[in-house]
């Protein structure tokens, strides 16, 4: 299976269980990689026989900032369950990473990673 990944695609949310993250949102990272066959497209140079990764960025941006959820976890299931709707799209793998997380410790940053397929 090919890959085409997407990394760093930045969008603010409203997600998360305390009070303040619901009010004021934060930024959320998101990266994907997109499990596909990518050789009728390159036979013939065609785009629509693969995945139009543009268009799959804007749906990711507006998921990040559309419905609040509770669980990053729970984002990452919707924004993998919208990269299946592409129709050449077998696989994905989506990282949601959430470097402003309520933590009182110093940390770089929490993620969580999911892998969705057809399957």
């Amino acid at each position: 299976m090919d890959r085409v990944a997407l990394r760093g695609l930045k969008a603010r949310g409203h997600h998360g269980v305390f009070p303040k993250e619901r009010e004021e949102g934060q930024t959320f990272i998101v990266d994907l990689t997109l499990g596909l066959d990518t050789r009728p497209a390159a036979a013939g140079d065609d785009l629509s026989k693969t995945v139009h990764y543009g268009i799959v960025a804007e749906e990711v941006v507006d998921v990040v900032q559309g419905e609040p959820v509770d669980l990053i976890e729970t984002l990452a299931e919707r924004i993998a369950q919208q990269c299946l709707r592409h129709a050449g799209v077998q696989e994905v793998e989506v990282v949601v990473h959430k470097p402003d997380a309520p933590i009182t410790v110093p940390f770089d940053d929490v993620t969580v990673t999911i892998t969705r397929s057809r399957r």
